[in-house]
């Protein structure tokens, strides 16, 4: 490659690589740095020292805390993938107008055109005590007193996060599943191979990719989630979103900068393991 042409790449990439500078890596540094600073009730001292870290990591807490937001993202991502891989494998392999595929996609992400604050909140007076939900199982003669777990508890956050982050799990596995040669499932179909065998030895495995991307965008979106979990709960639980607003209320900066830091290295090496087992870079 010639002189010039690295030189026009680098120009043609610029402009990226600066917005990212700005916007990405410079205020994460920032956050990096914020968090080895001290502390007190009047005043942030920009002072080096572990004393964050140390607090976090002696803190049982914090340990409970995590996994809460661990066991939040595990259940949701479960939920949204069984769900997820079942809408996609209906739309790509059952439909087959395009412009019937088209539409019941747009169909999937309608509600995605308002707030997710909106969507989580149409649950409440349907989950609540006097809510549609109770009320129709005491109308059928199912239950006779109201359910109390449906709302504000951990059964409604898990809810409320497999209904707003489906659709992340929904995309890239359609996507993927759109790409697989049709011709594949005609020679296994040749070959006697029943549909659960096609299923699990071609259509699963050239999926990987897409379930792969859908994964880490609902593990990503879960573990920085803290309003669902306010809302959904109604204050009684806790993840680690929660644990860093409230120190931001608070203004503890350098608190909530040490508790993002540790969140983004644990969601980090969760993504490098993933990777480790399918290369997703053929499906960017």
């Amino acid at each position: 490659m010639k002189k010039s042409d690295t030189l026009k790449g680098w120009a043609l990439a610029s402009p990226l690589l600066l917005v990212l500078l700005a916007f990405l890596l410079l205020p994460i540094a920032m956050i990096v740095v914020v968090s080895f600073w001290q502390a007190t009730e009047f005043a942030i001292v920009p002072a080096f020292s572990f004393e964050n870290y140390q607090f976090l990591f002696s803190s049982p807490v914090t340990y409970k805390v995590f996994w809460a937001t661990l066991r939040y993202a595990l259940i949701t991502w479960a939920l949204t993938l069984l769900i997820g891989f079942t809408v996609a494998y209906y739309l790509a392999f059952h439909i087959r107008s395009n412009a019937a595929q088209t539409a019941l996609f747009l169909v999937c992400t309608i509600p995605f055109l308002t707030s997710n604050i909106i969507r989580m909140i149409s649950w409440i007076p349907f989950l609540g005590r006097n809510g549609i939900a109770n009320q129709t199982l005491i109308g059928m003669g199912v239950i006779e007193q109201p359910l109390e777990w449906l709302l504000y508890s951990d059964f409604s956050v898990i809810l409320a996060f497999v209904h707003l982050y489906t659709l992340f799990m929904i995309v890239p596995i359609f996507n993927t599943m759109m790409r697989i040669d049709r011709a594949l499932i005609e020679a296994a179909r040749d070959n006697g191979a029943s549909g659960w065998q096609i299923l699990t030895n071609v259509i699963i495995p050239l999926s990987k990719p897409g379930i792969m991307i859908g994964t880490i965008f609902v593990l990503t979106l879960v573990m920085g989630d803290f309003i669902t979990v306010r809302f959904m709960s109604g204050s009684q639980s806790a993840n680690v979103g929660r644990l860093i607003s409230n120190d931001i209320a608070l203004l503890q900066y350098p608190s909530a900068s040490a508790t993002s830091v540790v969140l983004l290295v644990t969601v980090l090496l969760i993504i490098g393991a993933l990777m480790r087992f399918v290369n997703i870079r053929k499906e960017l």
